[in-house]
């Protein structure tokens, strides 16, 4: 079968668009309760809420935040004193095209991330966030993070 090059062209188009609507759509309800877990996490950051953040962890989580080749190690509760102290300047964590895998009451999110201090990004990398589902909901079992300064500024 021959295909002309304008045919061609409009069966490419078709077909990206298909797959770019399909990875749209496959954020499920699940998903989304796993990855709203992990925002619930940040906003108590933004809002330097110690309560607020370690309210989507499970009790004895810990972090493991890797910095210049060099694994920094806390508890959930020392992160939470720490990032929870009033302060003046304004933080925020974003992540984006998180990969989602869940397997009954296991998950992990893997998601590029920027941290942002007063609007501007301070550091980036890649998180990574062992979930468990309790009672029903969806609980942050560890955190895991590469932090660089070489970000692209967006």
């Amino acid at each position: 079968m021959k295909i002309s090059r304008g045919c061609g062209l409009a069966l490419f188009v078709a077909v990206a668009a298909g797959a770019l609507t399909a990875s749209v759509e496959a954020v499920t309800p699940e998903e989304q309760a796993v990855l709203a877990s992990v925002q619930a996490m940040f906003d108590g950051m933004a809002k330097r809420d110690a309560a607020a953040i370690k309210a989507p962890t499970l009790p004895g989580g810990v972090m493991v935040l890797m910095r210049d080749g060099k694994p920094t190690q806390m508890t959930f509760d020392a992160f939470a004193e720490r990032v929870g102290k009033p302060g003046r300047t304004q933080i925020e964590e974003r992540i984006h095209d998180p990969l989602v895998r869940i397997d009954n009451d296991l998950a992990v999110v893997w998601a590029p991330f920027e941290f942002l201090v007063d609007g501007k990004v301070d550091h980036c990398g890649t998180d990574l966030f062992n979930m468990v589902r309790t009672d029903g909901k969806w609980m942050i079992a560890s955190v895991a993070d590469t932090g660089r300064k070489d970000c692209l500024v967006k």
